[in-house]
């Protein structure tokens, strides 16, 4: 019975059927080729104008993706007989079902939304949001992709974002670096904050202004523990936390400074 009727099908309608699948792939793969035509000379029109952010531009770039595919998959879905006046009926009939289901969604492109308008980072920023902490690469419909330090892609929820706390590390011209050195208890702190300044300024990439911090931050049973704070701007963050390191290590050891040793608690004798 259902051979017949495949039979029946086939010899009926199924060349009908077959030049309609052949026109949908075509339309599929052409319309597919389009789009991305476009989306690469918007970008390019957005690059060269200069008037648009990266930040907004990939924004629209996303926008205008979403509506073009919608528009191709109605187009191909009239190849096949379902007029758009049927299929949008079928949408607001399961309207309140698609609601529920991209409900997550929605918050997630509505918090992107506000983030284009309140700004509170831009591509390129070096920022902490949603618990990342890493380089703004793409603000996207529904999530905004960030690069840790360590390299990995990752990306966040916008509704995660909006709803907890953003720090923006790129946002002002300068960052402070903090360090810290020990030293012992025969050394003249006064003397070891002299020296540290004097190598903190040649330091590269630190900034003159405001000028390096070296300060008494508490006294230990070694010896004092001094906070060791450079300035520089969140591009050379790293680069110059790990050359104070360097800087304090050179500097005490050229001063022939003692390595702070932890005192040895004597043990008192039970009276008897």
């Amino acid at each position: 019975m259902y051979v017949d009727t495949i039979i029946n099908f086939l010899t009926t309608e199924g060349a009908d059927f077959g030049l309609k699948l052949l026109g949908a792939l075509a339309a599929w793969v052409i319309g597919r080729w389009l789009i991305g035509l476009v989306l690469r000379l918007l970008k390019a029109a957005f690059a060269r104008g200069g008037k648009v952010d990266a930040t907004l531009s990939n924004y629209l770039v996303s926008i205008i993706n979403v509506i073009l595919n919608i528009v191709l998959a109605l187009s191909i879905l009239d190849i096949f007989g379902v007029r758009t006046t049927s299929f949008a009926a079928l949408l607001a009939g399961a309207g309140l079902a698609i609601g529920t289901a991209w409900g997550g969604l929605l918050t997630h492109f509505a918090a992107g939304v506000f983030m284009q308008v309140l700004r509170p980072f831009k591509v390129g920023d070096f920022v902490s949001a949603g618990g990342v902490v890493g380089t703004v690469q793409e603000i996207g419909l529904f999530g905004t992709t960030i690069v840790t330090p360590d390299n990995v892609l990752t990306i966040v929820g916008n509704n995660k974002i909006f709803s907890e706390s953003i720090q923006n590390f790129s946002s002002l011209s300068h960052r402070r670096v903090d360090c810290v050195a020990k030293v012992a208890n025969s050394v003249d702190p006064l003397d070891a904050i002299a020296r540290l300044k004097t190598a903190l300024a040649a330091i590269p990439n630190v900034a003159t202004t405001p000028a390096p911090d070296v300060e008494i931050l508490q006294f230990t049973p070694e010896g004092p523990l001094l906070a060791v704070r450079p300035y520089c701007h969140t591009d050379h963050y790293w680069q110059v936390y790990f050359d104070t390191h360097k800087a304090v290590v050179t500097t005490f050891g050229s001063a022939g400074y003692p390595v702070p040793e932890t005192p040895l608690a004597v043990a008192s004798r039970p009276q008897g």
